[in-house]
């Protein structure tokens, strides 16, 4: 028999968090990025095993506790997806908030609990509401976020020039309207959606340079964000699509995703410091964002936003390799 891993199931918005709790060998190096690195040389293949079929699927999630490095951190996660290990996710932020204060991993407070989360981004803040124990509606702050293009236009192959802006909320992502495809949020086809924006991903990439001033390992374009093109403040929520990975659709509405919105809404004057918004997915579900401080990062503007949702428990597994199964991890799409 091969390795055997056990993991608490949960979902965020509807886009699933698989939580490893067990069975995963310690992930050695001196920071957090460095232990991003070594899972992707060393254990990529348990990866595969846990998000590819027959124990997952093209579009699931996951998240591996580490040790933190950061002096102010209580716990640490990698986050990985089904083309490697993501450098923030909100949704699994949230859903791992509550998995650590219900299992007592942080000192459970009622009717707060506060705490820090180290993640290959930075230092994430982290809050939530707690009523006789069980974990409610969870926020978080995130690292910092910025515009790095702004109404830029970039030449879609099969779509023509398409006015975007490329912004940072714990991985870049490139933001453009739906409309500009001849496509709605929501509405189309999530087929034509994820074709669109996965167009856009590889476009982006090839034209436009992204840096971060904290880490050349976070400077790379994650995914491509497709919106209702309502970024004005509204009491309506906004809809939006996130296409990551590899193709790979999220269900919530992308809490990093809604950190990079906000950026870009903010820094066009479209919302002020302290306004919340709405944003829903392609399910349905909700998550809120706000700028609550101005800040800067290697003097490029930026903004802390404050996101929030909620998470459930759907169940636990234990998964297990036979030596001699031909088909440890695939993907049929």
């Amino acid at each position: 028999m091969g390795p055997t891993i056990g993991t608490v199931e949960m979902h965020a918005g509807g886009e699933p968090v698989r939580i490893v709790v067990s069975g995963h060998p310690e992930i050695p190096g001196v920071t957090i990025l460095d232990k991003r690195r070594h899972a992707a040389e060393h254990f990529d293949h348990l990866r595969r095993l846990l998000m590819f079929e027959p124990r997952g699927h093209a579009d699931m999630y996951g998240a591996i506790p580490v040790t933190p490095d950061h002096p102010e951190a209580d716990l640490a996660v990698l986050f990985m997806h089904n083309e490697g290990y993501s450098t923030m996710c909100g949704h699994a932020t949230i859903a791992v908030a509550r998995w650590a204060i219900e299992h007592g991993l942080v000192s459970r407070q009622e009717p707060v609990t506060e705490f820090a989360l180290q993640v290959p981004a930075g230092l994430v803040r982290v809050s939530a509401s707690v009523t006789s124990g069980r974990v409610g509606r969870v926020t978080f702050r995130s690292v910092p976020a910025f515009v790095a293009h702004r109404s830029v236009v970039v030449p879609i192959p099969g779509y023509g020039e398409t006015t975007l802006d490329v912004a940072y909320g714990g991985a870049f992502y490139a933001v453009a309207e739906a409309a500009a495809f001849g496509l709605r949020v929501p509405g189309s086809p999530i087929a034509d959606l994820v074709d669109a924006a996965w167009a856009t991903t590889r476009a982006v990439s090839a034209r436009l340079p992204l840096h971060h001033p904290d880490d050349a390992d976070l400077g790379f374009l994650y995914g491509t964000i497709l919106t209702d093109g309502a970024d004005a403040w509204s009491e309506i929520p906004t809809a939006n699509v996130c296409v990551f990975a590899d193709r790979q659709v999220d269900r919530s509405p992308t809490g990093s995703g809604v950190t990079a919105r906000i950026a870009i809404q903010h820094a066009a004057g479209l919302i002020p410091l302290g306004v919340e918004r709405g944003f829903t997915s392609v399910v349905g579900s909700r998550f809120t964002g706000k700028a609550v401080t101005e800040t800067s990062v290697g003097g490029v503007p930026a903004v802390i936003v404050e996101v929030g949702g909620e998470a459930h428990f759907t169940g636990t597994a234990t998964f297990a390799l036979e030596d001699d199964d031909p088909l440890p991890a695939f993907l049929v799409r």
